[in-house]
């Protein structure tokens, strides 16, 4: 017998800084309403998915910056998209900037079950870029001015007949993301992403960002046995092009769907959950094989330590 359910991988094209929340909202209701003609149970949106993506921005202006962030979930703006995911029976991913009532800000994302109820919240981690501005780039990448450092850790929640695990966008890249999960027993690990199409840090051909997007996911799916379905922004947001790519990944490491688009679209696939037990159960059976002697470094420190030369 198997536990398969069919989960919806739905992307988001271009957010323009002037587009209000109602309208984006009701673009992912309109790939909800794809989702349910396709019988998903669980669909997972971007990051930051109710905006453009404002890090690119140097601002000054607190009250300009916290216009990107919500104050309570669901808000009346964002209230349709619980209501119509609960009309449809469809669990979902949701990726938002989060001000707490103390004044704090996080990169967010939550987990909502079929009935419309957040039952898992996740605040990321590994925030990349800078804080301050850095007038030679072509754009800016001002996360760490922006959010903090989240709080919540890496935890995973039973759901919907499954353990996730949430993480988002530059977590995919650090394999403790998806390690802290695995040791969950995670079987579906859902993230968004806004990955710009070019390194404004340094030379790198281009082609590298969709490669190393689709490296992390599927080792991070491989070597946890578990499903991932990752999701983009895409296309030119803002005068900056975005990868998409979005795709889902089953826990041999292989992509079984992927968009074909940089715009709103949804791709959905029927994943068997049992699926992650075979490497659970054998080559990454963590009881059997892992040797954390050998591993206190990984939490002892952070840069590399050479030997002497």
């Amino acid at each position: 017998m198997t536990r398969m359910t069919t989960i919806g991988a739905a992307q988001l094209g271009p957010i323009a800084r002037t587009e209000p929340r109602a309208q984006v909202v009701r673009r992912m209701i309109a790939l909800l309403d794809r989702a349910k003609d396709r019988a998903c149970k669980l669909v997972v949106f971007p990051e930051l998915a109710l905006t453009t993506f404002f890090p690119r921005w140097f601002m000054t202006d607190q009250a300009e910056v916290d216009a990107f962030f919500e104050r309570e979930m669901p808000s009346a703006e964002t209230r349709p998209l619980f209501e119509a995911a609960a009309r449809h029976g469809i669990g979902f991913y949701l990726g938002y900037a989060e001000l707490t009532p103390d004044g704090r800000r996080f990169n967010t994302s939550i987990l909502v079950d079929d009935r419309g109820t957040i039952v898992g919240k996740y605040r990321k981690v590994h925030l990349p870029g800078h804080a301050e501005h850095e007038p030679e780039r072509p754009w800016q990448h001002l996360e760490k001015r922006y959010f903090e450092v989240g709080d919540l850790g890496f935890p995973v929640w039973r759901t919907m007949g499954a353990v996730m695990g949430m993480c988002i966008c530059n977590d995919r890249r650090w394999p403790e993301t998806f390690r802290v999960m695995g040791l969950q027993g995670v079987e579906l690990v859902l993230l968004g992403y806004n990955t710009p199409d070019r390194n404004t840090a340094g030379f790198e051909p281009n082609h590298l960002r969709m490669f190393h997007n689709d490296l992390v996911l599927q080792a991070g799916a491989y070597q946890n046995s578990t499903w991932v379905v990752a999701v983009a922004k895409a296309g030119v947001e803002e005068g900056v092009g975005m990868i998409g790519g979005s795709c889902i990944v089953q826990p041999s490491g292989e992509i079984v769907a992927r968009v074909s688009t940089v715009g709103d679209e949804l791709v959905a696939f029927d994943c068997d959950l049992d699926l992650a037990r075979l490497g659970k159960e054998t080559i990454f059976n963590f009881a059997r094989h892992r040797r954390i002697e050998h591993y206190g470094a990984i939490t002892a420190q952070t840069g590399a330590t050479p030997p002497p030369e």
